[in-house]
């Protein structure tokens, strides 16, 4: 076939690299059109052989001498050109009759030079573009190239070869030369290739490629019609990417493996039969595989190959596609096969083409639509053909999991009754799976669309199991085809919500049913492919949270499913509706919370959401209302009282009420007593006057909020500050006393409004006696409340002022006032007034003077400490305190009086008279005191640590000292006798941190502070060290050396010793590093060394210490032990001796045979009574000792000779003969089911042998059977399926057992056949019920036991009659193979007949039996499946229509209603009894509703059932129509109005008079227009109020009437119902907007 010339492509098109490999098949088929084109512009003069020609020179041949066919259906020999017939058939449109005519490429005739010329042009610029580029992978789209036909020569012979760069020929072009055959091939060969005539090899269904000439070498191999028969022959590398095998005789695979490069492989027409694809694996770049026209059965075996783009298989003896996944396959070329089944189909998710021509397969009904269902949308041409379009319709008409079932091996049939057949199927595969008395009865899923939930539907039946079942779901996404399910992550409960990824794609659903916690294996449904979001969002549920009280806050939750759009920000609001009135907006309230008020109480809240995307796109919107809202209980909060606290004024109390309307609250005032109590002073107002009364004390404010029902909430109160009065103010202000120095003067006056003793005064002295203002004088004291004054040094000659400043008790200061003094103050002599020593008299402490002088400036006075003995004698002058005023008592003080003496001076040297000052007592020793205490030393076990102190507090007595121990966590402990000043650590102190405490005592008793030091530490350990070490313990072989080592060093860790034998050269021999030595024969003679080496805990080692033990002396000789083994005939023993006692010399050895077993085996005795047989080390018994018993008696001797005590031993059995043994060991039957088995024994006197039967199964297992130990065996149940085997263990008369042997396996053992005595119905015989098929089978007692333990399982075919009487004939029902049958109507009136038969566990089968029922019954009459079709606007016209069963329907019932979204109220429409309904503009914002009752045609009614539609919407073009005018808000329409209102009376045009209805925001009126003799007059006026609406006459489309109120109505009319429409949506939205209620509301006030 050729292709489109590519000169008709654009200059500038992009060329596309192409790939020197044949195309896919989508190219390679073509289409009819583009062939008869092509047909028609050549005109060749050398045409090819036609199929006719080519049968004709087959037929001719000689039939022994067959020449090989080549793949095109020619022979290789000599052929006829015959271009005449070929010429003058006029091309077919069709694709197969186009594919004959396909002409090689030749020389052109002479009126078809032009075009030629220009084709051959175009051709050599593709060539020397390839050359150019080489071959690339080109996509299944790339553009196809023709190459001219090139001539090759090979072998002296020539052949022309017709290439194309990347289309295989359906039809490969045949050369004119002749070719002739090498070789004849073998009779095998040669009687195949007979039948495969150019009829069987049509290149239509091979699709075989052409070789590529432009390849290499390198990269080609053109290998076809060699003959070759194992790819060992050829030279295979892994350069070949082309590689051509077509007409050989291959028949294995083996070598294949090497190429790995391989794109193109050509093995059609070989001797490929068994499978053997597997080493096909390493082609992982292979893109075109061809096996046309070999053997081939299956296709199990090919693997998976990433890359495969087309597969031809075409004429071969497959059965079935069954075959690995292949993810990029496009073309599947299966033609002419022996395919009669779709089970196990491949999943091909690429697959575009797909070829079944001359299949068995064909024969099943809409085969096309199953592909369709099982490779998915990719398919685009099937059986070369464009799909059928009815096909694909039919193909939706299936359920989503008709492939699954498919592929598991359900048998396709019509659509009608996929459903049921489908199910039917999985429940056979399900039945065994789930819980006994559980059935499914329901598993579907709802059709999928984005982001809008998708509900799952299991249900199960319980036919009488006990417990709860479970169900557990996991959802899973797949692909455009149920295939490659992947489990959703926490997707897992009924309801799935499909994403916007998920569009196109198929899911699916496991439920897994648990019972009693037991789980079982779950089962499945598959939805359709995921449909896209209609973009329009809808609410899915709407609720309301928050508690329904005043104040609170209330949240609407609304769930939407936004169905593919944008998720936006919705439009919310709230409206308030009292208990009998209507809904009103809430203004304000347009968010998602809301705050309630006092408004509310009483209302329920109405909560609407309307949700939009963020496209804009509205959802229809939703409600939801509240119960009503209720009143809080009164409180008062912000108590407080307002005014000055002053007497006098007025005061008012204030509080913020919260509970509901306000009632009588209760208002008090009360005033503090002195008590602290509170009196009433005034009830029931908010305003208080102050009285001289309540001066310093508070008043408090009780506020008690009461509601208008009366109820009383928590009081609330408020106190004031304590009530003020006037300020204070001062009279009769004078100074009292002399104005000297040092004198005391007062301030006298007398004070009013307040108290004289919290007034205050404050003293200055002036220059001048004449008072300015306080700017001008001195401030000599502060202002304080003591109103004498001493008068100081600096105010002489001056004059002394007083400022009084009267002070109430609180607080409050009036105007001050001021006093001066009569004349200037005057001096006086040096001296003291007064003389004192501040401080203890005790060692130690600080001693202070004191004095006060007078008389001027001082000046630079004496002072002096003395100690005297005795309060009298004159005492000691301290010198080192002359002249301070302090004075530190030391320690020479203790026992004495201190005094101190002080002379004044004037600053101009006048000396005044001195003053002394001696203590009381006696000076005192101080308290004991540590004036510093420390340890020093080292933390380090075995340091010792010191406590150096330093002691003050009279003389120091019997200091105590305690040293202390704390862990890290501060745990302390004292140290057992540690009490003194000194402490050395030890080992168990490591680790803790230690410090001393110290208490001083003095040389009297008398007891200081205890005082501790810091703690140091952590305490480390020494280094590790070993004191001692001594060794302990018997020197002599077989004594035991222990050791004893004196460790320091902290804790002992693990210590390291080591024992060295030490030999008398000096070599050492290291021997163990255990803690004791058992000294052995080694040891004797040498010396032993233990090195010891000590190590801490922490596994720090110290110095290792050692320490050598004397020689080791040898130990008395001694036998320590002697056992005689078991004796047997001929077998020479060695008795088992232990020897002690340095090295061993030789010893004397005796053996004694005895008859009996000897108890005293004193030598005397036993050598009276035995027989000695031998006096060597090792004895072999004979003939003569076996049933005695030995006795050896052994002298134990050292090397030098010293000889020990001897010992003697005696065998514990007598000497045994030879082992037994069986030979021959074998089977014989003596019945059917009894068994013998036979066997030769050899070994002494046979005692009681054993016998034991085995049990073989078919895997080649053995059992041995319980209770078979006779020569004889009797089969049982166990033993069926299974072979016998005898087993012989020989006995010898002692009881000695030999070896068990074996007999060879018996034939298998198998029971008789089942059998089925008869065969009957369960379940009544009427449509739709299930009839079961129930077996009975014979009561003989071997029948029972077979059938209750090995039934496999029963095989049921159901069949349905065809005629009556004795032209009654069955004909099966190929999909109904299980127990149970649903009678269907087509059933009615028919007979059903059940065959079955029973299978064993053994695989066998029993004899078939049958039953046949009487004539199927119509049942109930049921309506299934009901639905209302309609576009959903008020315009449209509704249908409905379901599914009627139960015989033949009769006249069954219709009522249509209507009901309000969200409301249960149905609403009947008059007259509305039939199929369809045509909708109007009454129904917006309904529900239509219809009620079907099925009635069958003999009058029985069945079950009534409902269905209704979404909510009726505005068609889109009125909707547009009103919105606009209602944004307006004003308009005007012409209507008619009837001028004679009689009802009988026809309405005609001509009785219609002309009105304009005009209507607003507000309000509405018809208006008859004016003319040339009357001015226009308004007939209807009024408002939206209730109960104003419109109504509408069903039966008249243009009528309509506006009801304004009783008295004021109109009846209208207009020319088309759309505008009928128009008006009475735009009447009701402005009424809408009038009355701030819905729409829904009006319409139900109308209806």
């Amino acid at each position: 076939m050729e292709t489109p010339s590519e000169a008709s492509k654009p200059a500038d098109a992009k060329l596309v690299k192409p790939r020197p490999v044949a195309p896919t098949g989508r190219f390679a088929l073509g289409t009819a059109s583009s062939i008869k084109k092509r047909a028609d512009g050549a005109a060749p003069a050398e045409v090819g052989v036609s199929r006719s020609s080519s049968m004709k020179s087959t037929s001719s041949l000689n039939a022994s001498s067959v020449p090989r066919r080549s793949s095109t259906g020619t022979t290789a020999g000599k052929q006829q050109d015959n271009g005449s017939s070929a010429v003058a058939k006029k091309p077919s449109p069709t694709l197969s009759d186009g594919a004959k005519k396909t002409k090689p490429v030749s020389a052109p005739a002479a009126g078809s030079k032009p075009a030629m010329e220009k084709k051959t042009s175009l051709i050599e610029r593709t060539g020397a573009d390839l050359a150019k580029k080489p071959g690339v992978k080109a996509s299944p789209t790339s553009t196809l190239k023709k190459v001219q036909s090139k001539t090759e020569s090979s072998n002296g012979s020539t052949r022309r070869v017709a290439s194309n760069a990347s289309v295989p020929s359906p039809r490969s072009v045949t050369s004119n030369t002749t070719k002739k055959l090498g070789t004849q091939a073998s009779s095998a060969v040669s009687n195949r290739r007979k039948s495969s005539t150019a009829d069987s090899r049509d290149s239509r269904f091979m699709m075989l490629p052409q070789v590529d000439l432009k390849a290499s070498d390198e990269v080609r191999l053109d290998s076809r019609g060699h003959r070759v028969r194992s790819l060992k022959q050829l030279r295979l590398s892994h350069a070949l990417e082309f590689v051509y095998l077509r007409d050989n005789l291959l028949s294995s695979l083996e070598g294949i493996e090497i190429l790995k490069g391989v794109k193109v492989l050509d093995l059609s027409f070989n001797d490929f039969k068994l499978p053997g694809f597997e080493p096909l694996g390493n082609c992982i770049v292979l893109q075109q595989l061809y096996l046309a026209g070999n053997q081939i059965t299956s296709l199990a075996s090919l693997p998976e190959l990433p890359n495969l783009e087309f597969l031809s298989i075409a004429q071969n003896r497959l059965k079935s596609l069954c075959m690995a996944r292949q993810p990029r396959l496009q073309v599947l070329a299966a033609s002419r096969n022996k395919i009669s089944t779709l089970k196990g189909f491949p999943h091909l998710p690429s697959l575009e083409h797909l070829r079944v021509e001359e299949n068995p397969l064909l024969e099943m009904p809409h085969l096309e639509a199953a592909s369709i269902l099982l490779i998915g949308p990719t398919l685009k041409k099937f059986n070369d053909r464009d799909l059928n379009p009815n096909e694909a319709e039919v193909a939706k008409q299936y359920p989503a999991h008709t492939a699954i079932c498919i592929r598991d091996g359900w048998e396709f049939c019509s659509p009608e009754l996929a459903a049921d057949s489908t199910f039917s199927f999985l429940l056979e595969q399900w039945n065994n799976k789930l819980p006994q008395d559980y059935m499914v009865n329901k598993a579907y899923v709802d059709h999928p669309f984005e982001e809008d939930p998708c509900h799952c539907h299991f249900r199960f039946t319980n036919h009488g199991g006990e417990g709860e079942l479970v169900l557990r779901y996991q959802w899973f996404l797949g692909g455009k085809t149920p295939t490659d399910f992947v489990a959703i992550p926490e997707a897992s409960s009924e309801v799935y919500w499909p994403k916007r990824e998920d569009v196109g794609r198929c899911l699916k659903v496991e439920c897994t049913p648990i019972l009693n916690g037991a789980e079982f294996p779950p089962i499945f449904a598959v939805s359709l492919p995921v449909s896209p979001g209609t973009g329009c969002p809808k609410v899915i549920n709407l609720a309301v949270s928050g508690e329904l009280v005043e104040g609170n806050i209330l949240s609407g939750v609304p769930e939407i499913a936004w169905c593919g759009g944008t998720p936006g920000k919705g439009v919310a609001s709230w409206l308030r509706r009292r208990w009998n009135g209507n809904a009103v907006v809430i203004d304000g309230a347009e968010g998602m919370e809301y705050h309630l008020t006092v408004n509310d109480i009483n209302s329920s809240l109405v909560f609407m959401y309307t949700p939009v995307t963020d496209e804009g796109v509205k959802g229809e919107p939703q409600c939801t209302m509240t119960d009503f809202v209720k009143a809080a209980t009164p409180s008062v909060s912000n108590v407080h009282v307002l005014g000055d606290i002053v007497e006098d004024n007025i005061i008012i109390g204030k509080g913020k009420y919260f509970g509901g309307r306000e009632g009588l609250s209760k208002i008090r005032w009360f005033r503090e007593k002195e008590n602290g109590e509170f009196l009433l002073v005034l009830s029931d107002s908010m305003q208080y006057t102050l009285t001289k009364e309540d001066v310093g004390r508070h008043l408090k404010f009780v506020y008690t909020p009461v509601n208008l029902e009366g109820q009383e909430g928590e009081s609330a109160c408020a106190i004031t500050d304590v009530v003020k009065k006037a300020p204070p103010k001062v009279f009769n202000l004078k100074i009292v006393g002399e104005a000297k120095e040092g004198s005391k003067i007062s301030a006298s006056a007398t004070v009013k409004g307040g108290t004289e003793g919290s007034s205050r005064v404050q003293w200055y002295k002036a220059s001048s006696s004449e008072f300015k203002n306080e700017h001008e004088l001195e401030a000599l004291t502060t202002s304080k409340v003591s109103k004498t004054f001493r008068i100081p040094l600096g105010a002489v000659g001056y004059y002394i002022v007083a400022k009084f400043t009267p002070v109430a008790p609180d607080g409050e200061v009036g105007e001050p006032a001021y006093a001066t003094s009569d004349g200037l103050v005057e001096t006086l002599p040096p001296s003291l007034n007064f003389l004192t020593v501040t401080g203890e008299f005790s060692e130690g402490q600080i001693l202070t003077a004191s004095y006060g002088y007078i008389g001027g400036h001082e000046g630079n006075s004496l002072y002096s400490w003395h100690l005297h003995e005795t309060e009298d004698d004159e005492g000691t002058p301290l010198s080192e305190a002359t002249g301070l005023l302090q004075y530190c008592v030391t320690k020479e003080a203790v026992g004495k009086f201190v005094s101190f003496k002080c002379t004044p001076v004037r600053d101009d040297g006048i000396v005044g008279e001195a003053r002394s000052f001696i203590g009381k007592d006696r000076v005192t020793p101080g308290i004991p005191t540590l004036v510093s205490l420390e340890v020093t030393g080292e933390a380090i076990e075995g340091t010792t640590m010191f406590a150096s102190k330093r002691y003050w507090g009279g003389e120091e007595g019997d200091t105590m000292f305690r040293w202390i121990l704390a862990n890290s966590d501060g745990t302390e402990k004292e140290i057992e006798g540690a009490t003194s000043s000194s402490y050395t650590l030890k080992w168990d102190d490591i680790g803790f941190y230690i410090s001393v405490l110290c208490k001083p005592i003095r040389n009297d008793g008398v007891h200081g502070s205890l005082v501790s030091t810091e703690a140091i530490g952590p305490i480390i350990p020494g280094p590790p060290t070993c004191q001692s070490l001594e060794l302990a313990g018997s020197m002599v072989e077989g004594g035991r050396l222990t050791f004893h080592a004196a460790y320091t060093g902290g804790l002992r860790g693990s210590c390291i010793q080591e024992w060295f034998r030490l030999h008398s050269d000096g070599h050492k021999d290291k021997l163990t590093a255990d803690e004791c030595l058992d000294l052995d024969l080694a040891d004797v003679d040498c010396r032993i060394e233990l090195m010891y080496t000590p190590v801490r805990e922490d596994g720090v080692h110290g110095s290792p210490r050692s320490v050598i033990s004397d020689t080791i002396l040898p130990g008395e000789p001694k036998g320590v032990n002697l056992i005689l083994p078991e004796f047997l005939e001929d077998n020479e023993i060695s008795p088992i001796k232990t020897y002690f006692g340095g090295k061993e010399g030789t010893g004397k050895y005796t053996w004694f045979r005895n008859k009996e077993k000897l108890d005293n085996l004193e030598f005397d005795l036993v050598a009276a009574s035995s027989e000695v047989v031998g006096e060597t080390l090792k004895y072999k018994p004979s003939l003569d000792d076996v049933g005695f018993y030995l006795i050896l008696y052994w002298v134990p001797t050292r090397c030098d000779g010293k000889i020990g005590d001897p010992l003697m031993a005696i065998c514990d059995d007598p000497v045994v003969a030879a082992f037994p043994s069986v030979s021959d060991v074998h089977l014989e039957q003596k019945s059917s089911d009894v068994y013998c088995g036979l066997g030769i024994y050899y070994g002494g006197y046979e005692g009681s042998s054993l016998y034991r039967w085995y049990r073989e199964s078919s895997d080649g297992t053995r059992l041995h059977i319980d209770g078979a130990d006779s020569v004889t065996y009797e089969v049982t149940d166990a033993d069926y399926s299974c072979r016998l085997l005898f087993g012989y263990t020989p006995v010898r008369s002692d009881g000695i057992s030999g070896e068990e042997k074996l007999s060879e396996p018996s034939d298998v053992i198998l029971p008789e056949l089942l059998k089925i005595e008869t065969l009957i119905f369960k379940g009544s015989q009427v449509e739709r019920e299930t009839l079961t098929a129930a077996e009975q089978i014979p009561g003989s007692e071997i029948q029972q036991h077979i059938w209750n333990n090995y039934k496999k399982e029963m095989k049921y075919q159901w069949f349905i009659s065809n005629g009556s009487g004795e032209d009654q004939s069955f004909e099966p029902l190929a999909t109904k193979c299980s127990r149970s049958y649903k009678v269907h109507f087509e059933d009615i009136g028919r007979c059903l007949k059940c065959e079955c038969f029973v299978i064993d566990v053994f695989g066998r089968s029993s004899e078939l039996v049958s039953a046949v029922t009487a004539p199927i019954l119509p049942g109930r009459p049921k309506i299934e499946k009901l639905e209302i079709e309609g576009r959903g606007f008020h315009t449209n016209l509704y249908a409905v229509q379901g599914t009627y069963s139960g015989g033949k329907e009769g006249k069954s019932k219709i009522q249509w209603l209507k009901a309000m979204v969200g409301s249960p109220d149905l609403i009947s429409i008059p007259g509305e009894i039939g199929r369809t309904y045509e909708a109007n503009v009454d129904d917006v914002d309904y529900r239509l509703v219809v009620i079907y009752t099925p009635v069958r045609e003999d009058g029985v009614e069945g079950q009534p059932i409902s269905v209704s539609t979404e909510q009726i919407a505005v068609e889109p073009e009125i909707y547009r129509e009103v919105k606009q005018k209602l944004d307006d808000g004003s308009v005007k329409f012409e209507v008619l109005c009837d001028k004679d209102r009689t009802p009988k009376k026809a309405q005609v045009m001509g009785h219609l008079e002309r009105r304009v209805l005009e209507v607003n925001r507000k309000r509405i009126k018809v208006v008859k227009p004016g003319s040339k003799t009357s001015f226009p007059s308004t007939e209807v006026r009024g408002t939206y109020a209730p109960p104003f609406h419109v109504e509408l006459y069903r039966n008249d489309q243009h009528r309509f009437k506006i009801v304004v109120d009783s008295d004021n109505e109109v009846d209208l009319m207009v020319q088309t119902r759309h505008m009928r429409d128009l008006i009475i949506l735009t009447i009701r939205g402005l009424a809408q907007k009038f009355n701030s209620t819905s729409l829904n509301t009006l319409l139900k006030i109308e209806a």
